[in-house]
């Protein structure tokens, strides 16, 4: 076998590896794309029942403390973000006056 002949059949076997890490890449790619859907799927109706639970349309003893840790959660983020307006606004320089003078050369 000439060194063509080896050429070709390396460039062959490259070809066929690299449409089987096409298809692999392809195929894990499609997986991933069904798994974010169904977090999505399972966030929305994670919000739906905590919803329900907090307007007490739906009652379970495994939901308790999985609403609660959500309110906290969120009564700590609303904190934060409260303080962070607060310290956004105790930042904020207090804006200058407008001299007449300025006004009148407009």
């Amino acid at each position: 076998m000439g060194i063509v002949d080896k050429l070709k059949v390396g460039a062959e076997q490259a070809k066929t590896l690299a449409v089987h890490a096409a298809e692999r890449a392809k195929d894990e790619a499609k997986d991933l794309n069904i798994k974010r859907q169904i977090n999505n799927e399972e966030g929305q109706l994670g919000s739906i029942v905590v919803q329900l639970f907090e307007r007490g349309e739906l009652s379970h003893a495994e939901l308790g403390p999985g609403v609660e840790r959500i309110k906290a959660l969120r009564a700590e983020l609303e904190a934060k973000q409260g303080g962070e307006a607060d310290e956004a606004a105790a930042e904020k320089p207090e804006a200058e006056p407008v001299s007449s003078a300025t006004n009148e050369s407009q």
